[in-house]
């Protein structure tokens, strides 16, 4: 971080003067990570204390509600610091360890809802060979190996853009990210570029044909199977491509953001868009999940409301 040594920290801009309001804003954000903490935990110790969910689609769903948990840690704690803050800044260290989190987020839970569209793809068209082709032991196995290549990834991402020359520490969003940080390089951009559109092809052509080849068997066996069949797919289905579909909703708005001026929309609008993708996620998934999967209500009452 050699070449960036003359600047000390960034400088946040989009955090508006809300004056006595930063108050209610503070509130506001706590209540939602304390939702966010209450929910994903409690799914998490709903799928581990229960043998019952100790099958390969419910193991995908625990790391991704742990995944929602981490991305979650690296936003939520800075941003009530910052909303009671007069001066918004951030020291470049603390900016490139936030831009770590969340492109670690990002990858794990992109490869997770892969992962889970591969699980339903197997337990719906080969229903009887299912338990053979993914197992508990092959789903830990995947989940761990996600979980490093993506850590190692994000650390390869970090490690190109740390030692860029910047020009200017000034950040017009309520966060850091890496595109915003690569702006302001007055040195060659080259190798972030490449690595950039590099992971880009991988992921629109990886995993976006994992979804693609996955739903159209599945779609294909609905039409042509029994009422018993679609009622299946429909029931498991259905809330991972709500996720799936927030996911990406959320994602393009980020896109968008960065690469087009969007300085036409209101200040306010152009905060939530940011926002969206860390924090509608994490507060979409457990309730999608926890109220349309039959298996985790039974247990949750089973665990839970038995004992009151």
């Amino acid at each position: 971080m050699g070449n960036t040594s003359h600047f000390s920290y960034f400088t946040l801009s989009a955090y508006l003067d809300s004056g006595l309001l930063k108050y209610l804003y503070f509130l506001v954000v706590v209540c939602v990570y304390a939702v966010i903490i209450c929910t994903n935990v409690l799914l998490i110790v709903v799928i581990c204390v229960n043998r019952s969910l100790h099958e390969p689609m419910y193991l995908f769903l625990c790391s991704l509600f742990v995944n929602e948990l981490f991305g979650s840690a690296g936003l939520f704690p800075f941003l009530l610091v910052q909303i009671l803050k007069d001066i918004h800044t951030i020291s470049i260290s603390l900016c490139f360890l936030q831009v770590y989190i969340f492109f670690s987020y990002i990858n794990v839970q992109i490869c997770i809802l892969a992962a889970v569209s591969y699980d339903r793809y197997l337990a719906i068209c080969f229903p009887l060979q299912c338990h053979t082709h993914m197992t508990c032991r092959k789903a830990a196995v995947l989940i761990a190996l996600t979980w490093v290549y993506r850590f190692v990834e994000a650390g390869v991402m970090v490690s190109l853009s740390a030692p860029l020359q910047l020009c200017g520490n000034i950040i017009p969003k309520v966060y850091c990210d890496n595109y915003s940080i690569v702006k302001l390089a007055c040195s060659d951009t080259t190798v972030n570029n490449i690595y950039g559109i590099v992971y880009t092809v991988i992921v629109i052509i990886g995993i976006l044909s994992v979804f693609l080849y996955t739903y159209m068997k599945i779609l294909k066996v609905c039409f042509s199977g029994s009422k018993e069949t679609r009622q299946k797919a429909i029931s498991t289905c259905t809330p991972h491509l709500a996720s799936l579909l927030n996911f990406t909703i959320g994602g393009s708005f980020e896109i968008f953001q960065s690469r087009f001026n969007m300085s036409s929309l209101p200040s306010v609008l152009r905060i939530f868009l940011s926002l969206y993708w860390i924090t509608c996620q994490p507060l979409f998934n457990p309730l999608i999940y926890g109220l349309n999967l039959t298996k985790i209500r039974d247990s949750y009452r089973r665990v839970f409301v038995s004992k009151m």
